[in-house]
């Protein structure tokens, strides 16, 4: 058994109902709490009856303390979510477990499941200037190319090794950062519109390159209160629209397009038609303007957001494959290997053993098994 896996979980699970040491150290038969208190530092293993005692103690099937495809309570989320989100936390169960299995089919595989993201110099008191200076230096720096949008995910796995997964959310989540150790992942509801998509990611980064000074909360649902909370939400949507719209891309769109003199007609056609090539929204395309100083804050506020959409949700014909191709080629690598059974594969995926064979089709893989 891995000893360090069932101490961590054992351990989560305890802090999760507030029991302290001593009363669990009784309800599992130990003479002192120094027993409990050994098992999870380390020193001691935990034997298999103590397991079982622990288990119909917590309510848990014995394997969850030793499962490679749960997460058990080991990683941090934030989810961006609207006030009528439901179920979040039956999601965020079947969310760690395809973290917790790309995780360890890669430790399988020999690859590494270490994150490289260089840390940037934005903290809760930094304006929001700098939070978008950042972003800007940030895209330049992954060279995100001439349409950052359309690049991120792909770069953001190539380049700093973090998990994407492009899926269908809970109703009313748009997305989430979440660290596991020292591996990265960022979700995103595939079912928002493409300008949407990219900036929670840009987002999301923020969050995961700040999160050591600034661990965002567990559910951002914009009924924050405090002021901190909010900076903070506004410095991570400052750091996505200039990662996305770096000064140098506004500054070449307005050399072959001079920015409107008078009329708001005009500014909300060119705003559109600027937001369109960068693949962004109206809406950010617009506030990104303004942080500029190449639009008035006042102007802004008279063009109405509705006017300068573009983009409907996205259809069925545009909406990007489920999770990602690393992620299923790695599944499907798993499956091939006897790690796990195809039926165990369906239902960490959430699906029928039939329509698992989909998800490898969407990314043009061989199916690793026959129907």
């Amino acid at each position: 058994m891995d000893q360090t896996t069932i101490r961590r979980r054992l351990q989560g699970l305890r802090e999760g109902r507030s029991i302290n040491q001593a009363e669990l150290a009784e309800i599992l038969g130990f003479n002192d709490r120094q027993t409990l208190s050994d098992i999870e530092l380390g020193k001691r293993n935990v034997a298999p009856d103590e397991l079982v005692r622990a288990a119909e103690y917590f309510g848990v099937d014995s394997g969850y303390f030793t499962d490679p495809f749960e997460l058990a309570g080991e990683a941090k989320f934030s989810w961006r979510k609207s006030s009528h989100a439901n179920d979040l936390e039956s999601f965020e169960q079947r969310a760690g477990g395809w973290i917790a299995t790309y995780r360890h089919l890669s430790r399988l595989k020999g690859e590494s499941v270490n994150s490289f993201l260089a840390r940037v110099d934005i903290h809760a008191k930094s304006s929001l200037f700098e939070a978008a200076d950042e972003g800007d230096a940030v895209s330049r720096t992954l060279g995100l190319g001439d349409v950052p949008a359309t690049n991120l995910a792909m770069v953001l796995e190539t380049k700093l090794d973090t998990l994407i997964l492009h899926v269908d959310t809970a109703d009313g989540v748009s997305g989430a950062a979440c660290q596991l150790g020292s591996l990265n992942t960022i979700i995103i509801n595939r079912r928002e519109s493409p300008g949407r998509r990219a900036f929670d990611m840009g987002h999301e980064l923020f969050h995961l390159l700040t999160w050591q000074e600034m661990a965002p909360p567990h559910i951002e649902d914009g009924t924050g209160t405090s002021q901190r909370y909010r900076h903070i939400e506004r410095l991570a949507d400052n750091f996505s629209a200039g990662l996305l719209m770096p000064r140098h891309l506004i500054e070449s769109l307005v050399a072959k397009s001079p920015l409107p003199k008078t009329g708001e007609d005009a500014w909300v056609e060119w705003i559109k038609n600027a937001a369109s090539k960068l693949c962004v929204s109206g809406s950010a395309m617009k506030w990104r303007l303004v942080s500029l100083g190449l639009l008035k804050k006042a102007a802004a506020e008279r063009i109405e957001d509705a006017s300068l959409r573009f983009e409907a949700r996205a259809s069925s014909h545009s909406l990007p494959p489920q999770f990602s191709r690393r992620f299923v080629e790695n599944l499907g690598w798993g499956i091939e290997q006897g790690h796990l059974s195809v039926r165990r594969a369906a239902k960490v995926m959430g699906t029928t053993v039939d329509d698992l064979s989909a998800l490898f089709t969407e990314h043009s893989l061989k199916t690793p098994y026959d129907l």
